[in-house]
């Protein structure tokens, strides 16, 4: 990437970054936000929860297609024209979304909606992998992670307030006006940093890319309510995974991949993106199973079960640069270490939960929780990235993101499928040992209760587990000698794209 140093050096970043970061952030605020309004969509709109939930689905499917296809958009398209785009796009998506009479339009808003901010992370991170030098990443990488998690620990609790006192059409009137701002500054401020090429589109492994992940990712968001041998579940996940299987091995043989798969050669990156998936998948056990715990058990308005969640999630805002600072330091192997022992411990603690457990443990243990969390996430992401190299960089970003979205796909459903079937197994047992009637309301619904969280303490268990094999894999992880370019080019140079 012959000129970027020149370039980096010859432009301002900090406006760049401010305008990107402002991006990233009303676009994490707007993912979140979405299942706290939905009681009130439903009621609006005259419709089930399971038609409700396809705003949240329709928005993961989306980003499904968009963020494998990102590496060839950031290689295509320039730095200013990609942003323009995604951030034109997501404004006006959310403007349907605000002014939505019909569930079908606001369904329409949250696709457009999705396709802008499916392009946000990939070319916001490769975009600071660019203009920042690799001493300084792991602070700008911080200060972007303030975006990625203070975001979404305000969404639940923002929206909750405005829905309560206005309507959740005001949600998304708010949201509009701060995206336009930021396409209207991104005009004059945004300027390109990577150069572009004409590469040509894999349009087969597009369509087996949205077949593969889109199968895959709706059979897990169907699975946890369907049931994993529901027909319609299993047939997604057969085709899915087939056209994954092919999508792969046609990336292997074509010249310009979409997904660079050859960049798993990369020791250390392959080590951290594992850890990564594993981490986001026990993350998101404590982003479903919390809300459900505290509204089902204990009774609590989801404004209230949001505040639960607002501490930590400030505490990683709080500590991203913090962490951003120590990385670029001592690099991530021992903050990665440090933040899974005390991912291991509280995630443990949630195992203990009872109908009783007062909100204050909870409040504690969860945002202590997340204060490891914040330790480990940045570092072993921009760790994997810097070891790839500028010229790859872009297919790592792609790559990360696409395998994280999966992450919580599956995470989500998996969990809530541990809570369910194991809560109904509690449940059946106490009613045995007690000998409860079915009749005996009462004593039936303390049943279900106590059943429900045990079923939780079980999907927390498992949350440990994962923690603990990523703790694990962390004490592997070396620091990465400085590389500005990557030396798999050596290798396969007409294999890999360069932009040299």
């Amino acid at each position: 990437m012959g000129n970027t140093e020149t370039t980096s050096r010859s432009i301002r970043t900090t406006p760049i970054f401010a305008v990107l970061l402002a991006g990233a952030f009303v676009a994490f605020l707007n993912q979140t936000v979405i299942n706290v309004a939905l009681p009130r969509i439903m009621e609006s709109f005259d419709i089930s929860a399971a038609t409700a939930n396809w705003l949240s689905t329709i928005f993961m499917l989306t980003n499904g297609i968009v963020i494998p296809v990102t590496a060839f958009l950031m290689e295509r398209y320039t730095t200013r024209q990609l942003f323009l785009f995604s951030m034109g796009v997501f404004a006006i998506g959310t403007f349907i979304c605000a002014i939505a009479p019909s569930f079908s339009i606001i369904l329409i808003g949250r696709v457009i909606q999705a396709i802008g901010a499916g392009i946000l992370f990939p070319l916001i991170t490769n975009v600071i992998f660019t203009i920042f030098p690799i001493e300084r990443r792991g602070f700008a990488m911080g200060i972007f992670g303030v975006a990625m998690n203070f975001a979404p620990a305000i969404g639940p609790t923002w929206a909750g307030w405005i829905i309560e006192t206005y309507s959740w059409h005001t949600m998304f009137y708010i949201i509009a006006p701060v995206a336009l701002i930021d396409f209207l500054a991104a005009i004059f401020l945004v300027k390109n940093v990577t150069e572009t090429r004409r590469p040509k589109l894999d349009v087969l492994g597009v369509i087996l890319s949205t077949i593969g992940f889109g199968g895959l990712l709706y059979g897990f968001s169907t699975g946890g309510t369907k049931g994993w041998t529901d027909p319609e579940v299993v047939t997604l996940f057969i085709v899915g995974g087939v056209s994954l299987i092919l999508f792969v091995w046609r990336q292997l043989k074509v010249g310009h991949p979409i997904l660079e798969f050859r960049i798993f050669k990369y020791r250390l990156f392959t080590l951290t993106t594992i850890i990564n998936v594993i981490v986001t998948m026990a993350m998101f056990s404590g982003m479903i199973l919390m809300p459900i715990y505290m509204q089902n058990i204990h009774g609590f308005t989801p404004l209230q079960a949001g505040f639960v969640l607002l501490p930590g999630g400030i505490v990683m805002g709080v500590m991203s640069p913090i962490t951003g600072k120590l990385f670029d330091r001592y690099g991530a192997k021992w903050l990665a270490i440090i933040g899974l022992a005390i991912t291991i411990v509280t995630t443990y603690a949630l195992t203990k939960l009872q109908t009783n457990t007062s909100y204050s443990y909870v409040i504690w243990v969860y945002t202590i929780r997340m204060f490891g969390m914040s330790i480990l996430m940045m570092p072993i992401f921009t760790a994997g990235l810097n070891d790839l190299g500028l010229s790859l960089n872009r297919y790592g970003t792609a790559m990360v993101n696409t395998l994280r979205m999966v992450a919580g796909a599956v995470g989500m459903a998996f969990f809530v499928s541990i809570m369910t079937n194991q809560g109904e197994a509690h449940v059946k047992s106490i009613m045995n040992q007690e000998k409860i009637s079915p009749t005996d309301k009462a004593h039936l619904a303390l049943a279900i209760k106590q059943g429900t969280v045990m079923g939780i303490d079980d999907a927390f268990m498992i949350a440990t587990y994962l923690s603990i094999a990523a703790f694990i894999l962390a004490f592997f992880i070396r620091k990465s000698g400085k590389k500005e370019e990557a030396p798999m080019q050596k290798k396969a140079v007409k294999k890999v794209p360069q932009l040299q």
